[in-house]
């Protein structure tokens, strides 16, 4: 293929100066792809003098031919190219439905402009997710979900969650004033697949978990 595509830039250019230049090699290796690609046919493709260079009879016939089919192959790597140069496809991603609205919904219709050419494939879970095995192209977590060999790019400050409570439902009770308070109220909680999440609470740098 290397052959015939310097065959066609030589003919073309009827000189192997300028073709050498062309294709970035030097005149005697040009010179002897030439010489080998003739053997190979056992065929007189150019007709050759001290000053001047021309397709033979079989050579200008070659050419013809060979034309149309290095132009497709042209078109299609520079088609190839353009996938680098304009990102389109399939992009799987996996996030919370937290993150769905304060990370992607304000950035959606941004990056629909941006990228025409992908198609975005959102899944919304609760919990932790293996990207790899459900076979994601990138996800968004918390990064205490985040697995020690994946890359990671921060998207938001830290968040703090906070229990809350509506005035109503404290017009009758006792506000509570430290977690183990919360056993005597009607809490909502969420419930993750490994059953309902265990409300996280800070005082003094020490953790502590409660149900």
């Amino acid at each position: 293929m290397n052959e015939l595509a310097a065959f066609a830039v030589v003919a073309n250019e009827r000189s192997f100066t300028r073709a050498a230049i062309k294709l970035g090699v030097s005149q005697s290796a040009l010179s002897h792809t030439i010489r080998r690609l003739e053997q190979r046919l056992e065929l007189k493709l150019l007709a050759r003098t001290t000053k001047s260079v021309a397709p033979t009879a079989a050579g200008a016939a070659l050419l013809e031919d060979l034309s149309p089919a290095l132009e497709q192959i042209r078109q299609a790597l520079d088609k190839a190219r353009s996938v680098r140069r304009r990102p389109q496809g399939r992009l799987r991603i996996v996030m919370s439905r937290s993150a769905a609205v304060m990370v992607l919904l304000p950035r959606l219709r941004a990056f629909a402009d941006a990228y025409p050419d992908i198609v975005l494939d959102v899944v919304t879970v609760t919990g932790p997710v293996d990207l790899v095995a459900g076979e994601f192209d990138a996800g968004i977590q918390l990064g205490e979900y985040i697995q020690k060999d994946m890359i990671a790019v921060r998207l938001t400050p830290d968040l703090r969650l906070a229990v809350v409570g509506s005035p109503r439902y404290f017009a009758s009770r006792r506000i509570p004033e430290k977690p183990k308070d919360l056993s005597d109220h009607r809490c909502i909680t969420l419930r993750l697949a490994g059953g309902p999440y265990r409300w996280e609470f800070e005082q003094d740098e020490s953790r502590s978990r409660s149900t």
